[in-house]
């Protein structure tokens, strides 16, 4: 049986990327704080997590903003409450990754989208949001088809890294847009529980969100050069990923020598 993640991770520079965050990683879960201090370094990944993620979508709030529970603009309530819910939803993304994409986009939304209803259900019409340049989304029907590979893709067993399926996972809801609203929130908690669940970051004390608003323009030119879904633009895009991880390791780093210094 083919792997198609198998393929993606042996492309040009990716293996050598995937090495450079895993050994980040490595070197964040070596801190000496963790032993003692790994939830508070896990609840402040969560909440810098929530930021850059509403950042990403248009919506920069101060992190102590966010952190007093203040901050009243919808997308960055529903940024809060997606990272609150990872934690909780890691086994059902294995096993029934479409279920726990509705219950993200539920958390996301709420407030964004006017009718109730279409919470956590797929769009039946166009999408119209479009940050990052992207073009027009994939109508209705090709958008659910889509859905449908990346589900299997989750649900079958792969000797790709979790970085290189957490990077595709992310990739394919940002770009195809499922939802019509608030997928940028949704593609980035897929990659954050992919990267928790299939053991990279099985303590979620990455911040990957920030990682990528630290690359900058970086983030809709790598998402670009995948839509086109050439080997290049592919490659280019987990190898983002991968430096995201990279960055949001050395935050965490940081917070954990913040923690240590009292």
């Amino acid at each position: 049986m083919s792997d198609p993640l198998a393929v993606i991770a042996g492309l040009p520079g990716v293996p050598e990327a995937v090495q450079e965050a895993r050994a980040a990683v490595d070197r964040l879960y070596g801190h000496r704080v963790l032993r003692r201090r790994r939830p508070e370094v896990s609840a402040e990944s969560a909440l810098r997590g929530a930021r850059a993620s509403a950042a990403l979508e248009g919506v920069d709030v101060p992190l102590e903003t966010l952190r007093s529970g203040e901050a009243g603009q919808p997308l960055a309530q529903g940024a809060l409450r997606v990272s609150a819910e990872v934690g909780r939803l890691g086994v059902t993304w294995r096993s029934a990754p479409r279920q726990v994409l509705a219950r993200l986009h539920m958390l996301a939304a709420a407030g964004v989208v006017a009718d109730e209803d279409l919470l956590g259900r797929p769009r039946t019409g166009p999408a119209t949001s479009d940050l990052h340049d992207l073009g027009p989304a994939p109508g209705a029907e090709a958008a659910a088809a889509r859905v449908a590979a990346l589900v299997q893709l989750i649900t079958t067993p792969t000797d790709a890294p979790a970085l290189v399926l957490a990077a595709i996972a992310h990739a394919e809801i940002a770009v195809l847009r499922p939802f019509g609203a608030a997928d940028g929130i949704v593609a980035r908690a897929a990659e954050r529980l992919t990267l928790v669940e299939f053991g990279l970051d099985p303590k979620s004390l990455v911040v990957v969100e920030a990682g990528h608003v630290e690359l900058g323009e970086s983030y809709g030119e790598s998402l670009r050069g995948y839509l086109k879904g050439t080997s290049e633009g592919v490659a280019g895009w987990v190898r983002h990923c991968a430096e995201a991880v990279r960055l949001g390791a050395r935050e965490s780093v940081a917070v954990c020598e913040a923690l240590q210094r009292g």
